[in-house]
Order: C-alpha cells, then sequence, then structure tokens
C-alpha cells in the first residue's frame, strides 16, 4: 500500500466514484479524507480535456491491466472503459469459503470496487446468474470455451458493448497462446475478430434496429514486451496530485481483489525490472502511425482542437469547427481555474453551455451521418462528465436513503431522497425525484422542489415506495432498484444527477430459510438412520409475524414434526426448527431433494437469501431455493477414526467427513505447534495450507515425525508460490511448472489406476471406474513432475490428446505410516457430493502401514 503522505491522497481517489449524467454512485460507503475534495475535483475536470476513448478487455475480475487503466484514466483522462467476460464463479477463494456462484457475487463486488478506484467504465458479458458466459474453471482452448459459452452469446454482447462505448483504442490483456488459460486466449480472439466486424452493419444487424450504430474501433494494441513494442506506457510515472505513481494506483484497485489474493506494494518510481513501463505493439489499424509511438493515440484525434482540425480539412461545417474551438477554450479554462471550486464551477456551466448549443447545431448539421454520430457520441460523454464535474466544484453530496435496505413484497417503505449544498455558489431550482421498477408506486410526501439551496444547506424529499406483491426477488446484477435523479441549476445551466443507494437494496423473501446441512449423503449401507435437519428462519417482514414451517421429501420419505408454527416478534429476528428426515425402505443410490416451506395465509416462501458481507465490499445476498440435497451411494467408514483437519480457510471438506461418522477435530497453531498429535489416525492438510497456516513450515518436522511414529498425513495441493519447497514432503515432490501446463480440466477424462490392488483403492471401500463418473469442473490442479522413487504412483489422468500426468495421486510409507500427496480437486467433488470423491478421501484417510 502506499505510505506517507501520498496516503490520504490516494485513499480520496476511492471516495471520487460519484458518476452523474446517466451513471451510478457507489455502491458502498466510504470514509472523508481531509483532501478527498481537490483530488476528486480533479478527477471530475481531467476528462474534459480530451475526447479520446479506450477500452481494455478481459475474461475474469483482476484480468484488467490496472496500472495502464490508471494512467489512461487518471493520468491522461481519457474515457476509459473494462469490459470482462465472466464473473469468476470457477476460481478459488481466499478469504472464504465461498465458491461457485456466491464467490462470482464477491468477485463482481471487488471489481466494481477496483473500477471505482481507476475511475472506469465496467461492462460485463456475463449478465445474470446461470448465464450462459460463465467461469467453468479453467480451460486449455479456445474451442471448448466457446462452445461453453456459446460462439454468437459472447460475441454478440461483446460487440454490443463497442458499439455502445465505442472505444477509439482497443487491448485485450492476453495474448492467444498454448500456454495461456483458454478463457483469456478467447477474450483475445474475440477482440480481434471484433476489430473489424464491429463496424460491419451486417454484424448483429439487430442493434441498428435499438438505436446502436456500427463502429470502427481506430487500433488494436497486444501485451508486449521491452524487446518489441510500439508504445510504452510510463506506469512509474508519479503524479503530484494523486500522491501515487500509476502502478502504485493500479495496485491499489487491484488490492480491491482479496477474494484472489491481489495487489502488491510498489515504491515509487522503477522499480523490480523496469516496472517504470508496460510495453504494448500495435496489431491492427486504420491510421498511420509509427513504429515507435509516443502514445495509443497517435493519429487519433485526442482534443477538441484534433476534431476542429479533421472536420475543418475536410471542408466541412465551419460552424461546427468553431464550436469544437470554443469547446477546447472551455476545457483549458476549467483547467485553469483549478483548485478554485467556485472559479472551476463556472467554467464548467459555460461549457456545459457550448456542448448544449454543439449538440443542437450537430444534429441540424448537414455533416455525413457517420461523422454526426461520432460527434454527438463523444459531446454526449461530455455531458456526463460535465455533470460530475459541476458536483465536484458545487461541493453538492445527494443521497438516496431508504427506511429499510431489506424489503419483501407487498411492503411500504420511506425513501428519502436528499441533496447538501457544500459550496459557496448557491444553487438554483432544485428538484429531486425518485425512479422506481415497473408496477412499484413512489408518491412524494411533499414538496420535491426547491427555489434556492445555499451553502451548508440541505434539502430533502421523501417518497412512499410500495412494492407489488408479485415483485421479482433480489438479483445481485441487476441495477438498483431505486434510482434518483437530483436536478439544479447554476450560471442558467441545468446539471444533472443519477444517484443510487450507498449500500444494496433487496427485494427478499418474507421468510427467509437456511437448510443444516444444505448437502449430506446418505449412506445406503445404513440408509435407516436419521437424518437430523434443522431449518433456520429469518423473518424479513415487517414487524411481527407467524410461519408454519414444513419440509417436502421425496415420495416415501417421511420428516417429523409434519409441521412447527414459529413466531417473531419483530424484522430480522431468527428462529429454528429441528426436523428429523427418513429415506423410504427401499431407497436406491441417485439424488434427492428436501425443500423447506414457510407459509402465513396466502404468503409462502420457498427460498432463502444468503447474506455476503466483506468489508471491502459491503453486504450484498444470493436468493437460492432453500434446499437440502441428498446423495445417495453406499460408504464403508472405518470405526472410531479419527482425524485432525488442519484447514487453509479454503474449503469445508471437514463437515463432510462428520456426516458420515468420522471423527474430525479441526486443529489450531497450537495443537499443530505443541499438541499430542499420535491421538490422531489421520491429519489432513487442506489445499495450500503451507501458504496460510504459518505455523506449518515450522513445525513441518513434528508432522514428519507424526508419520514415522505411525500416523497417516493426507496433503492436498500446493502451488511453488505457497512456500512449497520439495523437502517438505518425507521423499521431495516437486510442483510442475509452469503451473497452467500441469493440470487435468476435462471432468470427463480417462483415470486408469496404476496400483489397482493397492490399499487406497480396496479397503475400506471397493474403488471402480464409476468413482471417476460424475466429477465436476476439473481433476486436478498443480501436478508435480518430480518424486522420489519411494512414492507409488496410484492413476494415470490427463486431457484428451495430451500426455498424462502419473503424479496426481502419490503415497509411500515413511517410518511406520503413511504420506499421501494428492493434487486431485477434493475441494470441489466433496461438498458437490461426488460419490466416487467421497468414498476414495474416506479410503484415503483410513490408511495404515
Amino acid at each position: 500500500m502506499i505510505k506517507g503522505k501520498s496516503t490520504s491522497k490516494f485513499c480520496s481517489i476511492v471516495m471520487s466514484a460519484v458518476l452523474a449524467g446517466g451513471m451510478l454512485l457507489p455502491a458502498q460507503a466510504q470514509p472523508a479524507y481531509a483532501d478527498r475534495g481537490v483530488v476528486d475535483l480533479w478527477k471530475s475536470i481531467k476528462p474534459l480535456t480530451t475526447i479520446a476513448s479506450a477500452m481494455n478487455t478481459g475474461a475474469h475480475p483482476d484480468d484488467e491491466h490496472s496500472a495502464t487503466l490508471a494512467y489512461l484514466s487518471l493520468g491522461r483522462g481519457v474515457n476509459t472503459s473494462s469490459v470482462i467476460a465472466v464473473r469468476g464463479e470457477g476460481g478459488q477463494n481466499e478469504i472464504g469459503s465461498e465458491l461457485g456462484q456466491a464467490l462470482g457475487i464477491i468477485r463482481t463486488r471487488e471489481l466494481q470496487e477496483a473500477s471505482k478506484i481507476t475511475n472506469v467504465t465496467l461492462g460485463m458479458l456475463g449478465e445474470q446468474l446461470d448465464d450462459p458466459i460463465y467461469d467453468f474453471g479453467f480451460s486449455k482452448s479456445v474451442e471448448e470455451t466457446l462452445e461453453k459459452w456459446g460462439d454468437s452469446v459472447a460475441y454478440e454482447r461483446l460487440i454490443r458493448k463497442i458499439r455502445e462505448l465505442r472505444p477509439d483504442v482497443i487491448i485485450p490483456s492476453f495474448l492467444n497462446e498454448s500456454s495461456t488459460h483458454g478463457h483469456h486466449r478467447t477474450i483475445n480472439v474475440l477482440t480481434v475478430r471484433a476489430f473489424k466486424d464491429a463496424a460491419n452493419p451486417e454484424i448483429f444487424p439487430e442493434h441498428l434496429k435499438q438505436g446502436l450504430k456500427p463502429w470502427q474501433i481506430k487500433k488494436l494494441y497486444l501485451p508486449a514486451n521491452a524487446k518489441d513494442y510500439t508504445v510504452n506506457v510510463p506506469i512509474g510515472d508519479y503524479d503530484e496530485i494523486y500522491g501515487a505513481s500509476y502502478l502504485q494506483l493500479g495496485e491499489e484497485s487491484r488490492f480491491m481483489h482479496k477474494s484472489q489474493g491481489m495487489g502488491k506494494v510498489y515504491d515509487e518510481g522503477p522499480v523490480q525490472g523496469d516496472l517504470f513501463s508496460n510495453y504494448y505493439k500495435l496489431d491492427l489499424s486504420t491510421v498511420k502511425s509509427a513504429d515507435k509511438e509516443k502514445d495509443f493515440f497517435d493519429g487519433i484525434a485526442f482534443t477538441f482542437e484534433d476534431l476542429a482540425k479533421e472536420i475543418d480539412a475536410k471542408g466541412k461545417d465551419n460552424k461546427i469547427v468553431k464550436h469544437l474551438r470554443e469547446l477546447q477554450k472551455d476545457a483549458d479554462e476549467v483547467v485553469a481555474a483549478y483548485p478554485s471550486f467556485t472559479k472551476v464551477l463556472k467554467e464548467v456551466h459555460e461549457m456545459k453551455a457550448d456542448v448544449q448549443t454543439a449538440l443542437a447545431d450537430v444534429k441540424a448539421s448537414g455533416l455525413e451521418a457517420a461523422v454526426k454520430e461520432d460527434l454527438l457520441h463523444r459531446l454526449h460523454v461530455k455531458e456526463e462528465q460535465l455533470n460530475k464535474a459541476s458536483m465536484e466544484s458545487a461541493s453538492v453530496v445527494a443521497k438516496v436513503k431508504p427506511a429499510a435496505s431489506e424489503l419483501v413484497p407487498g411492503q411500504t417503505t420511506k425513501v428519502t431522497v436528499s441533496a447538501f449544498n457544500g459550496g459557496s455558489v448557491k444553487l438554483n431550482n432544485l428538484n429531486l425525484s425518485l425512479n422506481v421498477p415497473a408496477g412499484w408506486t413512489a408518491k412524494p410526501a411533499g414538496a420535491t422542489g426547491f427555489e434556492q439551496l445555499g451553502y451548508n444547506e440541505t434539502a430533502s424529499a421523501t417518497f412512499e415506495v410500495t412494492v407489488p406483491a408479485d415483485a421479482p426477488l433480489f438479483k445481485p446484477y441487476d441495477p438498483s432498484v431505486f434510482n434518483a435523479k437530483v436536478e439544479y441549476r447554476a450560471y442558467d445551466t441545468a446539471t444533472m444527477l443519477n444517484v443510487t443507494p450507498q449500500n444494496a437494496v433487496a427485494v427478499l423473501p418474507p421468510y427467509s430459510m437456511s437448510l443444516s446441512p444444505s448437502a449430506t449423503i446418505l449412506n445406503t449401507l445404513k440408509a435407516q438412520e436419521p437424518i437430523p435437519v434443522k431449518v433456520t428462519v429469518r423473518n424479513y417482514t415487517p414487524g411481527a409475524s407467524k410461519a408454519a414451517v414444513s419440509l417436502n421429501v421425496p415420495e416415501g420419505w417421511t420428516a417429523e414434526p409434519a409441521a412447527e408454527e414459529l413466531s417473531f416478534a419483530t424484522k430480522g429476528e431468527t428462529k429454528s426448527v429441528a426436523f428429523t428426515v427418513k429415506a423410504a425402505s427401499n431407497v436406491a443410490p441417485g439424488k434427492f431433494t428436501v425443500t423447506a416451506v414457510a407459509k402465513n395465509g396466502d404468503v409462502q416462501s420457498t427460498q432463502g437469501a444468503q447474506v455476503i458481507e466483506y468489508p471491502h465490499i459491503g453486504k450484498t445476498y444470493m436468493v437460492q431455493p432453500a434446499e437440502l440435497k441428498i446423495q445417495a451411494f453406499d460408504l464403508k467408514v472405518p470405526d472410531k477414526l479419527k482425524v485432525g483437519y488442519v484447514s487453509s480457510g479454503f474449503d469445508n471438506i471437514d463437515q463432510y467427513l462428520r456426516q458420515v461418522g468420522v471423527d474430525v477435530v479441526k486443529l489450531e497453531a497450537k495443537d499443530i505447534q505443541y499438541g499430542d498429535l499420535s491421538q490422531y489416525d489421520t491429519i489432513v492438510l487442506g489445499i495450500r495450507a503451507y501458504a496460510f497456516r504459518p505455523e506449518l513450515i515450522p513445525s513441518n518436522q513434528r508432522l514428519l515425525s507424526y508419520v514415522q511414529n505411525g500416523g497417516n498425513l493426507v496433503v492436498q495441493y500446493h502451488k511453488p508460490e505457497d512456500k512449497w519447497s520439495p523437502e517438505l514432503a518425507p521423499y521431495p515432490i516437486k510442483i510442475g511448472a509452469p503451473l497452467i501446463q500441469w493440470r487435468v480440466t476435462d471432468e470427463n477424462s480417462k483415470v486408469t489406476m496404476l496400483a489397482p490392488d493397492h490399499p487406497m483403492f480396496n479397503s475400506p471401500n471397493k474403488i471402480t471406474d464409476q468413482d471417476w463418473s460424475s466429477w465436476i469442473q476439473d481433476r486436478s490442479a498443480y501436478n508435480p513432475s518430480e518424486w522420489g522413487k519411494e512414492y507409488t504412483a496410484l492413476i494415470s489422468n490427463g486431457d484428451p490428446g495430451e500426455k498424462e500426468f502419473t503424479g496426481t495421486f502419490l503415497t509411500a510409507h515413511y517410518g511406520k505410516g503413511v504420506y499421501t500427496y494428492s493434487s486431485l480437486v477434493w475441494y470441489r467433488e466433496i461438498p458437490a457430493l461426488v460419490p466416487g470423491s467421497i468414498r476414495m478421501f474416506v479410503n484415503m484417510i483410513s490408511q495404515k502401514q
């Protein structure tokens, strides 16, 4: 992080994400810093100096070229966008146990917050939960990625974003190289293809009917290196206003990707092998440029003056040329007025008036259609930027405050829209309004218009909002249900701000239910053993309420009690009901679902709202069916098996082991450092545990001595950067590099058991080929490339058409005990209730010398 006097300046960047003129205010409240005003004022006026635009495309949250984005947006004022394909559902999580859709929600919020820091417009190709464009895990090819995403779906959305945002320059984050993630390669391929196709009206012609126009990107750059490049971006340059280099600014945004462990600390100036520049090579262009360019915009109009020269050189409309030169003068005068808020406000509103005049004259001009469309788009962008600059220079603070942020269908609540004037210029004709979705009502409870708003004054309007009984429940990727407009006049020109609540406003089930467990195993060898199910119910209805809670079970199954009534005194109160579920006497292996139901008259809930909350992203929700997933299969578990589990915080395998009757104890640091390890039949290290449990490496000899004395140690996969070294194992194990090439991504790939008679495949459960079916997402990650001859390689497995790995599942005797290293992705398979993975894991923790 940036230290010293630059910290407060830099933190103010986080504060300046208030966007106006059709864009939205930040989703989360941030603390105020003493110098935030002047820095935010600069951020709002710098974009007025250029009419250029740039887009960076990537596959996942955290793929963006953050330092380059900071340079373009914060340093040059370029209208900069970042378009990302998926939400990151298939990734890992370094801050919690959320995976899948819940992780995608976290990573999306992190990306939104990161984009605010670099003042970048964010676009997503994956639009909803369960979207066809999703992160299905690591891919090795463009073909597999497009097959799963749908080529036309992904391409249509990318072309749409390009036609909406109209970038002059586009930069895919990655190259199309075989050593690169298939998702990364795919975005490169689609972006390069879109360079020409976005300008072709015959490609997705439905866009034209929807009001979009074809757009020809002028240049496409690819990532390069210092030996072969066209443009170098000086990310190491220090910006005095922000008190940081663009590399540091970019890294501050990367620190928001906490679930992925992103963000590095850099000192000012060139560091660590010339991190003073990012390099890019021109790949496609419609303009002439030199072999070495001074920046991305060589040969491209960058200012209003550049545009004026282009139109003037073509002998086009002299009136428009005059307007553009007047706007150039306006922009220069706005910047010259900095840092005086009052002077900047006056100049901003003079520029607003000139933009309005220019818009009218461009619309009425005889310019050719493409030129006119281009000018109108750039002027509309300036309108939005000027609204933001007006807000900052007038020191207006606009807010939307709902009385309740958690609503239910049919509820009525109050929402207050307010505007505070912290500047010395009086604002006139203030109007406050609230927009709500179709079917909702928003009735003002008093005045919404105010003649004047002076220094240190606040004007507020309260609205009575009614949520319809059939209102859709919260979707985390949808726009806010509340969107206020704040309009005022200064210096005889109007400003309009769009404002959303600082925190998520969610329509939730009246009774939100969660089942514990939410997924479990039914051992068909003990089919009549009851399954205890606890249903926890949170009352989201306003005030006191009652609900009858029951379970819907498969045919032939039973649940006791049949129903139980819960009484709630207040909203937010939580109560639980305990049920006992029994399977049918003739239950066969397979999948079953138990669903919770809460009824109160005509109101019925069958869903739950998972609260997702972290300090850096605030609170959001994932609404999902209130279900218990049950997988029935036969499973033998040794009696009185005691396991010590060393969690890295990335998995919850231990809870599934408990479900099948294993005595599992989570080991804390003191247990590993000083405790009696001999009491455990097996000790399991979670994925990447050496990286996140600092006591492990100093205590590693204790673990090896535990094995020597007869213990069974199971180690799940690690990366080399996880502080893994070959010597941590009793016999060396080296992880393959580059990591991207040492994994198996096809979950249906053939697995050969190389030692079928080994106890791992026979005791206590007989493992067959069937146990390798129904796996999800991947087989293995970060496979070993070298290992000691003492190990038995248990399986051979690889992606189709590739060399198979034999180091995926290694086991060896060591002293009186057993040591096993496995890079199979148990942490995904076991929570997904894949029978074979559970049967094998039980075998793995049951091994003895």
